[in-house]
């Protein structure tokens, strides 16, 4: 199969910056890390991780990005700064967010009540 360059003619401000996949890789390769590693300490298919990493999937989750980020001990943010893409959130999240913090809520209560939901969900979907 022919190497082509799959960046997407539309965004040719990622030329300048590395794709998401690169950053992961660089952030792997500079830490030791195989494929096989990462992907276990993260909990997280080896499979997509490779395919990320070669741009054969280019839109990789926030899940799996909070996964890599807590492997890699960095912010989210860290794999997508420098390229134009911010998560997209309606104001009215926005607001929800700013006042769960001015009340005090931390992000561990936020993890935890999005696991809960998981949960829910889970035993929900398995009834």
């Amino acid at each position: 199969m022919a190497n082509r360059d799959r960046r997407s003619p539309s965004r040719p401000a990622q030329e300048k910056s590395l794709h998401i996949g690169q950053k992961i890789r660089q952030m792997r390769q500079e830490r030791g890390l195989s494929l096989t590693a990462l992907a276990a300490r993260a909990g997280i298919a080896k499979s997509y991780l490779s395919n990320i990493e070669r741009r054969v999937q280019s839109n990789p989750s926030m899940l799996f990005l909070e996964k890599l980020s807590r492997v890699f001990g960095v912010e989210v943010e860290t794999f997508v700064k420098d390229m134009g893409i911010r998560p997209e959130l309606d104001g009215e999240w926005v607001e929800l967010v700013q006042e769960a913090v001015k009340a005090g809520v931390e992000k561990r209560e936020f993890r935890t009540l999005i696991e809960f939901k998981k949960y829910l969900k889970q035993t929900d979907s398995s009834s």
